[in-house]
């Protein structure tokens, strides 16, 4: 693969259709490879999103765009899915600078991207509103409103694609968005919101109906929750401030979708094909170096191939390349910042306290290649029970903690028994054992013989402490939107109350 260069990055910020410096506190944005600074940002300040959320709501009031018909809607996010398109490859070189990434990776994020613009272009275009069955003298219909002004904020691993998850349904569904990136990745959001600026001003649309406010949680994610204007608030993250956001919106009274944690079980039956297991493994846990909530983090194999499948795991695991994004030949990069392979680290050093064994891994690389970068070697541990701190709580990073299950009630008891309900992958022969453990495990998506598959047509959604509502799907355009009910009179007699 060719790589290409890192694109320029101005550090602008997007407030109420205008592109200036952010008067909140800067923000380095580092190479998790090589731990140089790539640039500043000068991150949004409360004010500046007080003043983004009211251009945004005036732009919602806009007929400019209030008025636009649903397929005239569906131009915008076409035009945007072309431009991010187009913008692939520059796109996927800044993200992988920002955030460590595979080049391979990030360009398929950025496709993804594109993908979802353009399934919600023809969603929107082909969603239906409702006549219902009329139960007296009068026409029954539903339909579907805006909702106003949305709240997305994103995590770091994945942003460009969050990034479109939350806007095209929110822009489908005739809303204005406030967009907070991560502190630690702005660059490609930045990027993102530059094309959705772009395609907004060549269809004479309003600028105002995006704004890309990068910043801290404590200041701008708390600025837009507490916002009264903000009225949808869409978060990807870690499950404790979810559960702050969810108590902001149960006060505000309005609606709010949750991605959040997970500590995905994979499974591995004794009939499985081994070489196609082993290798989806490896990519569940091991892609994105881990950073992943859907990362398969949890390997549970039948006892009877439990040594056997494990042994040639980890020779498999010793040989993945480790090195920089932009290194065609890397299977894993460095994690996204310093401060989060420190704590991928400690989780180990818990493990080890805890009584695992650790089977390789279980230390930064050595080398001059991995000197200054934020590398973390794939990782694999054992001798651990379900219970372990290690087995319950989300490390975020390549690290797989593998266990043996004995019979099938044993397996669902141990998978099961977790806070986390997101994902789940199963590697067997046997589709009636798949049946019935994909409709056992409590997930919110089940992969069966294949991991990390997404489509944008398929929603997806988590169960327990992984979050509430669903994204994806044709449904995720009205979950930006309001429902409404019309009644039409047809007698002409006056209703009969008074005789």
């Amino acid at each position: 693969m060719e790589v290409p260069p890192v694109p320029h990055h101005p550090t602008d910020i997007l407030i109420a259709g205008q592109w200036r410096r952010g008067a909140g506190e800067p923000v380095e944005t580092v190479d998790p490879a090589t731990g140089e600074v790539l640039a500043t940002v000068h991150s949004a300040s409360a004010d500046e999103v007080d003043e983004a959320a009211r251009a945004a709501a005036l732009a919602v009031a806009d007929p400019a765009w209030r008025d636009l018909l649903p397929h005239q809607r569906a131009r915008l996010l076409h035009r945007i899915a072309e431009l991010t398109e187009e913008a692939a490859g520059e796109l996927a070189a800044l993200q992988t600078a920002d955030t460590g990434k595979t080049l391979t990776e990030t360009k398929a994020l950025a496709l993804s991207a594109a993908g979802t613009f353009r399934y919600m272009a023809a969603a929107l275009e082909t969603a239906e509103e409702t006549l219902t069955p009329s139960r007296g003298p009068y026409v029954t219909m539903s339909v579907y409103e805006p909702i106003g002004v949305v709240g997305a904020i994103n995590p770091w691993n994945s942003p460009v694609a969050s990034d479109a998850q939350k806007i095209a349904p929110a822009l489908a569904g005739g809303n204005a968005v406030l967009l907070k990136p991560a502190a630690w990745t702005p660059l490609v959001s930045l990027a993102l919101g530059r094309l959705i600026h772009q395609a907004l001003g060549e269809l004479g649309l309003p600028t105002a109906l995006l704004s890309v406010l990068p910043g801290s949680g404590r200041i701008v994610g708390d600025a837009i929750v507490h916002h009264p204007l903000v009225t949808r608030i869409g978060f990807t993250g870690g499950t404790e401030t979810g559960r702050s956001i969810a108590a902001v919106a149960a006060s505000k009274l309005i609606p709010a979708s949750l991605e959040l944690g997970g500590k995905s079980p994979t499974i591995v039956r004794a009939d499985a094909d081994v070489e196609q297991a082993l290798a989806g493994v490896m990519f569940g846990i091991f892609s994105s170096s881990g950073q992943s909530c859907i990362a398969g983090s949890r390997l549970f194999v039948a006892r009877e191939i439990y040594d056997s499948f494990v042994g040639e795991l980890v020779e498999r695991v010793r040989k993945l390349r480790v090195g920089p994004g932009t290194d065609p030949g890397t299977q894993v990069g460095p994690l996204v910042h310093h401060r989060h392979r420190d704590s991928v680290a400690s989780y180990v050093d818990l493990a080890r306290s805890e009584g695992a064994r650790v089977l390789c891994g279980g230390r930064a690389p050595e080398g001059d290649t991995y000197r200054d970068g934020a590398y973390y070697l794939p990782t694999v541990l054992d001798g651990l029970p379900n219970t372990s701190r290690t087995c319950q709580e989300e490390i975020f990073g390549p690290v797989l903690v593998a266990l043996p299950y004995d019979d099938e009630d044993d397996l669902v008891h141990q998978a099961n028994d977790s806070v986390y309900g997101l994902a789940c992958g199963i590697w067997t022969r046997d589709h009636r054992a798949a049946w019935r453990l994909a409709r056992r495990i409590e997930a919110g998506t089940v992969w069966i013989n294949t991991y990390k598959q997404f489509s944008a047509s398929t929603p997806f959604s988590g169960m327990k402490d992984s979050g509430l509502g669903t994204e994806k799907g044709r449904d995720a355009i009205r979950a930006y939107q309001r429902q409404k009910s019309l009644y039409w009179g047809t007698s002409d007699a006056p209703l009969p109350w008074a005789n």
